[in-house]
């Protein structure tokens, strides 16, 4: 499967996700997420400050900031997704 990806994304689409994306951040439910400091894809256990926020499906791919979408992931499982959807990484 093939790295390269030739999305025509919306830029107001994006603008408007990254700013829902930024008050999320700011939510109870988002800090109760970091705080349990487990990464969605491997499970492992770190620290809170350790964690970044993901899109499931990628914003650049439609997809929304909202907690059905957005989960902690570690630094290293988020930069591996790029712009990955759950069946992408199952076809891989």
């Amino acid at each position: 499967m093939s790295d390269w990806y030739y999305l025509e994304s919306d830029p107001k689409h994006i603008a408007k996700e990254r700013i829902r994306a930024q008050k999320l951040k700011g939510s109870q439910w988002w800090r109760t997420k970091l705080n349990q400091g487990v990464c969605h894809y491997c499970a492992n256990k770190v620290l809170p400050t350790q964690l970044t926020m993901d899109h499931i499906v990628p914003v650049a791919r439609g997809g929304k900031s909202q907690p059905g979408n957005v989960v902690p992931a570690c630094k290293p499982c988020n930069a591996s997704k790029k712009l990955d959807t759950p069946v992408d990484l199952l076809l891989k």
